[in-house]
């Protein structure tokens, strides 16, 4: 029995002791890392470069600097939180100076910006280099003319007074001469619109996927449309035959037909069935062909969405 008392008394404190032994070394080594990150450290790191306010007449090259190295006389922690998140430093472009053939960014002239950014002291930290040179392409310049992809579609018993408006209809570009000469004309994203009953205006942008490279002076237009509530009406009209031979005595039935129209309800009144004019065509007959086609050749400009009832016309030629 004592002998069983003895060796669980040895084991417990064995126990203790490694336990002891532990606690120890981890706080050793916890005050000595404490010691040596508060220690001032002369260390170079890398700053992450991103390259903003770029002229929209210049394109940047792909080789240009992507990290600066700042070298920092600071504590351990300071230099270890650095190398581990690194800040990025926005380079504005549009402060660099052109100088035989590349854009000079001055470290010095800029030190503001840069203290802003990266909450550095310039009298323990200084950047290796005092001068970033960026390699750049100049752009040539092209005006091209923007087409919208704007899809309407309006309210039962509405409909546009006028054609989709924009401005404005041409933009200047600018980019690399290869891509320049293959565009004559630019599209906007697609837009569309669904059950519109009053007046619409807005900015769409322009579509430039697929063209690197390519920057835009202006990245959208102004669209807008006047929308107006508008009744269908009707009108009886003779059919008027046109380009028949002088030898030939050609005879239509029907003589007339049914128009239907749209209209602006305020317009309503304005409209007269000799406003209209539709022809059947005697020259436009194909080879055996026993019918003609009626078309419209003159409206009121107020009108819209115009259809005759008789697709057809039915001729006979007497001798």
């Amino acid at each position: 029995m004592l002998k069983k008392t003895k060796s669980g008394t040895r084991r417990r404190f064995k126990k203790t002791d490694i336990n002891s032994f532990i606690f120890f070394l981890v706080f050793a080594v916890v005050i000595w890392i404490f010691v040596q990150f508060s220690k001032q450290y002369n260390e170079v790191i890398n700053i992450p470069v991103q390259y903003v306010n770029i002229p929209p007449d210049i394109m940047l090259a792909d080789d240009n600097p992507r990290i600066l190295k700042l070298r920092m006389e600071k504590t351990g922690f300071k230099i270890a939180w650095y190398s581990l998140f690194p800040p990025t430093l926005n380079v504005d472009v549009s402060r660099a100076a052109e100088q035989d053939g590349k854009l000079l960014y001055f470290i010095d002239e800029n030190r503001s910006d840069i203290i802003s950014q990266l909450d550095i002291d310039f009298d323990d930290s200084r950047f290796v280099k005092d001068v970033l040179a960026i390699n750049f392409q100049q752009k040539k310049e092209k005006k091209l003319k923007v087409i919208p992809r704007v899809e309407i579609e309006f309210a039962v018993g509405y409909s546009a007074r006028e054609a989709l408006q924009t401005e404005p209809d041409s933009v200047v570009v600018s980019g690399p001469d290869g891509l320049l000469d293959t565009l004559s004309v630019l599209y906007t994203e697609k837009l569309s619109l669904s059950k519109v009953k009053s007046d619409v205006s807005g900015t769409v942008k322009i579509d430039t996927s697929g063209m690197r490279g390519l920057t835009l002076y202006r990245p959208s237009i102004n669209y807008e449309v006047e929308v107006e509530k508008f009744t269908e009406g009707s009108v009886r009209v003779p059919i008027e035959l046109i380009n028949v031979p002088e030898d030939l005595n050609v005879v239509i039935f029907p003589k007339e037909t049914l128009l239907f129209f749209q209209v602006n309800l305020q317009d309503y009144s304005k409209v007269s069935p000799s406003d209209f004019r539709v022809v059947a065509n005697f020259d436009g007959l194909q080879k055996d062909q026993d019918f003609l086609i009626p078309e419209i050749v003159q409206k009121p400009d107020f009108t819209a969405n115009l259809r005759i009832n008789e697709k057809k016309i039915q001729f006979i030629i007497k001798k």
